[in-house]
């Protein structure tokens, strides 16, 4: 995330530590990708692409990349 600016790096951070908190919270945008397992949060211009295991309450971050750039 060293390409990250500092602003968006902490709004990150936080949206990940939320998304661990409690992954159904309704104050992240999350949304299920079509046709695929993984999930997406917007961040602002960023994507975060997670997996999640309910059953074992595990959230595995796959990436994060600029909105562009993140379902290629």
């Amino acid at each position: 995330m060293s390409s990250l600016s500092a602003p968006a790096r902490v709004l990150i951070t936080e949206a990940i530590i939320t998304l661990g908190a409690d992954p159904d919270k309704n104050a992240l945008d999350i949304k299920q990708l079509k046709g695929s397992r993984p999930w997406r949060v917007r961040v602002g211009g960023w994507r975060i692409i997670y997996d999640r295991q309910d059953i074992v309450k595990i959230i595995q971050v796959e990436k994060i990349k600029p909105r562009g750039d993140a379902y290629k």
